[in-house]
């Protein structure tokens, strides 16, 4: 056949099929075309039902099965080590008794009350409102890894463990540490010598962990963030098959070493305290530059590109595994307002959905107030030994922000006002290692560039006692964090009288740096200027001691005995679980 009635024969054949099936059709008949078009477009529906639905069924399904069968093996597994631990905390408690005769100690010592005559106000009650529950016998599992550390988590940890100790004294406490070069004898010498908290030897237990590294930014120099939070896990499986509790309590931030207890035993009570969110909406901000946080924070700006981009889809997948994750929680503490706000933002719409009923309570952390009162006076003739010194404590880590107080400072210095002329600025920290010790190096470089070596005294690991001297003498206290979850040392500020210049934001602002009966105890600041204005207000302040005795009155909420009567609250919900 001629080549020219092949193409007549073809051109005919697609002509009648596209009379037939229309232009764009392809040869599906009309019932297989809308079939086709319901489908696509119920497609994202069913990604939907998917993700929202199954998802969740499939993982209920294998928490209740496979979990629980898992958390049973692990229990089973640790029986021989709790049945040990009761009996050796029997056997202590009644070696420490013959030594130190408690009993007559009781009654001669007010200060420590002994652990069976606690004051009702101070112990609580149990849930039918009567102090029944003080024979709980049961164990309290504190997640901590990193318990020698000696920082104001540690003292989180300390002081919630002898509250615990005094509101149950048949109770045993389990701390689960990675330091295992450290023993127990040594590391509660160095409680007692480093926050003076005494802890009753005989029912407190260290299970050492040998898996702590897995949670080092240097085991994760890449998505550091979703390394280390796998790394818990591991950490988590470990210290939970060595000895599974009545109660686990995470004191340093592993939301997914929660998750994971919850997994196992789905009926443990648990309990967070969170000193700040592992990721915040505020740091997801952050990364774009045109937000209104876009140039804060050590990732400001680095949302652009890419690379960028990759950085925040991966921050955001984060943030919703975190979020699922520590929904989990039964009772949820945070040590600010701020944190609380973006705990609640996270976790919050989880746990509704969970049935967590226990709102995310703030226990703002046990601060030096009383130590600091009995040591600094306020007083007319004390005012005349203050000097016109800021100091800033901080540790020499980036987000403290060094930089920015001491371009304030200089800002401040350039005025010639009597005030700047006399102002000495004192950076009180503590160098951890070579990375500090270089950043410490880099603003010894900047304060010979802004021309204010003369006035910027630099002290470096200081001893509590001297930074008490630095407290009673000094003017001001200052703080450049942006968005610190609390700042231990601006209540130190205010219990020492200082007048505090700090940023306008997180803890110092909402919490701390307020006003009383309507008159402020200190000034906010966020950009240079505002700082060095704040310095100018603080140190001709026609009234300075008014000011500083209204700052160590608002200081007073942040007592020890104050993280006491807030923590017990929480934690007796725990107990209620398990009676």
């Amino acid at each position: 056949m001629p080549m020219s009635d092949l193409l007549h024969d073809s051109s005919s054949t697609c002509s009648t099929s596209c009379q037939k099936d229309g232009p764009f059709s392809f040869g599906m008949d009309p019932k297989t075309l809308a079939f086709t078009a319901i489908a696509v477009a119920c497609t994202p529906f069913a990604i939907l039902l998917f993700w929202n639905f199954i998802v969740p069924l499939l993982f209920r399904i294998f928490s209740r099965t496979i979990g629980s069968t898992l958390g049973w093996c692990l229990r089973k597994g640790s029986e021989g080590r709790r049945t040990l631990l009761v009996r050796t905390t029997t056997e202590n408690e009644t070696r420490f008794r013959e030594r130190e005769n408690l009993q007559k100690e009781a009654a001669s010592n007010s200060e420590d009350e002994g652990w069976e005559n606690v004051d009702g106000s101070i112990a609580g009650t149990s849930r039918n409102g009567e102090v029944g529950d003080r024979e709980w016998d049961g164990i309290v599992g504190f997640f901590h890894p990193f318990c020698n550390a000696g920082g104001g988590g540690e003292r989180v940890l300390w002081a919630a463990v002898r509250a615990t100790q005094k509101r149950w004294p048949n109770a045993k406490i389990v701390v689960y540490t990675g330091d295992h070069d450290v023993s127990k004898d040594s590391m509660l010498s160095r409680v007692k010598n480093t926050f003076s908290i005494d802890i009753h030897p005989p029912t407190i237990h260290f299970i050492y962990l040998s898996t702590r590294h897995w949670v080092l930014s240097s085991t994760w120099p890449h998505m550091t963030l979703l390394g280390q939070s796998l790394g818990s896990l591991i950490m988590g499986w470990e210290a939970l098959s060595l000895l599974v509790p009545d109660i686990f309590v995470d004191t340093m931030g592993y939301a997914f070493v929660l998750g994971l207890c919850k997994i196992l035993f789905p009926d443990m009570p648990t309990a967070a305290y969170v000193h700040y969110p592992t990721i915040s909406t505020d740091m997801l901000d952050s990364l774009d530059p045109t937000t209104t946080v876009g140039s804060q924070g050590v990732n400001a700006g680095k949302g652009v590109g890419t690379k960028g981009f990759a950085k925040k889809q991966y921050w955001k997948l984060f943030a919703a595994i975190y979020s699922w994750m520590g929904a989990s929680v039964d009772v949820v503490m945070t040590n600010s307002t701020w944190t609380q706000g973006h705990i609640q933002s996270l976790w919050g719409p989880r746990r509704k959905q969970r049935g967590r009923v226990n709102p995310i309570a703030v226990v703002y952390p046990p601060c030096a107030v009383n130590e600091i009162e009995r040591q600094i006076e306020l007083s007319e003739e004390s005012e005349k030994q203050r000097q016109k010194y800021l100091v800033y404590i901080a540790q020499f880590r980036p987000e403290k922000n060094h930089q920015l107080i001491l371009q304030s400072f200089s800002e401040f210095v350039k005025t010639g006002t009597p005030s700047a002329k006399e102002a000495k600025l004192v950076l009180l920290g503590s160098v951890r290692d070579d990375n500090d010790s270089r950043r410490v190096y880099k603003l010894r470089l900047l304060v010979n560039e802004l021309h204010i070596k003369e006035q910027v005294i630099f002290q470096l690991d200081a001893p509590w006692s001297e930074i008490l001297q630095w407290l009673g003498k000094a003017f001001v206290g200052v703080n450049g964090m942006w968005n610190e979850h609390f700042g231990i040392g601006v209540v130190e500020y205010l219990a020492a009288g200082l007048i505090s210049v700090v940023h306008n934001s997180g803890g110092p602002k909402l919490d701390i740096v307020t006003e009383v009966d309507g008159e402020p105890t200190g000034f906010h600041a966020t950009t240079t200027s505002e700082f060095a204005e704040g310095f100018e207000k603080a140190l001709s302040h026609p009234d300075p001691l008014t000011v500083r005795r209204r700052a160590r009155l608002s200081s007073k909420r942040f007592t020890e005995e104050e993280f006491v009567r807030r923590w017990l609250a929480q934690i007796e919900k725990l107990v209620a679980m398990k009676l």
